[in-house]
Parts: structure tokens; C-alpha cells; sequence
């Protein structure tokens, strides 16, 4: 009884971690893990108990890994840029973008950018940035 307590409380503390720092399911998986071997644990050494938990923890990082895609974070901070030159509509220009000068297109093709004006970086194709003024998206 006592392991499987240990087992519960473990399981129950695990993912209580995932709800509250996200580590990418890691801890809800091993949590998940400990608290299906706490209902086996009434049947099970110490020793094959461990075992079970790294099996099914293993086994659980595996399947999240295959079947749930990565996250996606976007810092919008790193998504700004400056235009060094006019972007004339459907025409090129350059931005200074991370500290380096790109060849860049403004998505849409109706829009001229001015040269020295903030711009948001929306994509890229090949080594062009594909770019919007900033204001477009904040209203």
C-alpha cells in the first residue's frame, strides 16, 4: 500500500508541474506514467514497478513526440525590421533585419513602404523577407 501511494503522489505531483511550468509534456507523461503504475502497484515488486514507470514513461515521450506536433513560438520582438530602402509595390528593397541587410517584398502588393520605417517580418521566401508595415497589424 505504501508504494502505491508513493506512486500516487508522485503521478498527482507530476502533472500538477506540467500545469504549471509546461515542459513540453515531458513531467504530464511521467506523471500519467506514476499514476498507472500506482493501480499495478498492489501487484508488483519495487523493482519491476520502476521498471513499468521508465517503460511506460519512455514509452508515453515516444508517442507525444510522434503524434503531437512542436509547438510553435513566435517572438514578435525578432520580427521587426527596418526598411533601408523604399519597397515600391510588387518591386524590391532591402531591410536591415537580426543586424543584417535583406532583400525584402512587401506582402501586400498594393503597399509602398517608405525608406527608415519599421516593418514586421510576415515570411520569407528563399532570401527575400517578406515584410508589412508595422502599423498594419496593430489597427
Amino acid at each position: 500500500m505504501a508504494s502505491q501511494t508513493f506512486w500516487l503522489f508522485l503521478g498527482i505531483g507530476l502533472c500538477a508541474v506540467e500545469a504549471v511550468f509546461p515542459t513540453a509534456y515531458i513531467a504530464l507523461v511521467m506523471g500519467i506514467s506514476a499514476l498507472l503504475v500506482a493501480i499495478a502497484a498492489q501487484w508488483l515488486s519495487l523493482n519491476l514497478e520502476v521498471w513499468l514507470w521508465i517503460g511506460l514513461s519512455l514509452l508515453g515521450l515516444w508517442i507525444s513526440r510522434t503524434f503531437v506536433p512542436p509547438r510553435k513560438t513566435v517572438k514578435w520582438d525578432d520580427k521587426v525590421g527596418e526598411t533601408l530602402t523604399e519597397i515600391l509595390p510588387g518591386k524590391l528593397g532591402r531591410v536591415l533585419y537580426e543586424g543584417n541587410s535583406w532583400a525584402a517584398r512587401c506582402e501586400d502588393p498594393d503597399v509602398t513602404i517608405p525608406a527608415q520605417q519599421s516593418v514586421l517580418v510576415v515570411g520569407r521566401q528563399g532570401t527575400t523577407l517578406l515584410v508589412l508595415p508595422e502599423g498594419v497589424l496593430h489597427g
